[in-house]
């Protein structure tokens, strides 16, 4: 999978780096995320992520569906989840 990351902290890139791109499926920690698709803010709370609990969310669609992470905080503020996303050249839809 290809990742692209703005802002390198470690030198090496994951997918769940804050600044990375990568697909919707591939989210595996809580977060907010910006999704590339619409501008849309998505908050992924820790039971988003733990195996065995809900909710659970599928999104399917015909084109790849990819995600930006903005923060590791699922519940960061819509003022600052706007300031974030400018600073990655991200569309906002919120």
């Amino acid at each position: 999978m290809n990742t692209t990351n703005t802002q390198n902290f470690t030198g090496q890139t994951t997918c769940n780096d804050i600044g990375a791109t990568f697909a919707f499926e591939s989210i595996s920690t809580p977060g907010a995320y910006i999704c590339n698709w619409s501008g849309h803010l998505l908050r992924v709370p820790e039971d988003g992520v733990t195996p065995g609990r809900s909710p659970v969310l599928n999104l399917i669609g015909s084109a790849p569906l990819t995600v930006t992470k903005i923060s590791e905080n699922p519940y960061i503020t819509l003022t600052k989840a706007k300031l974030v996303a400018s600073n990655f050249d991200l569309s906002v839809n919120f």
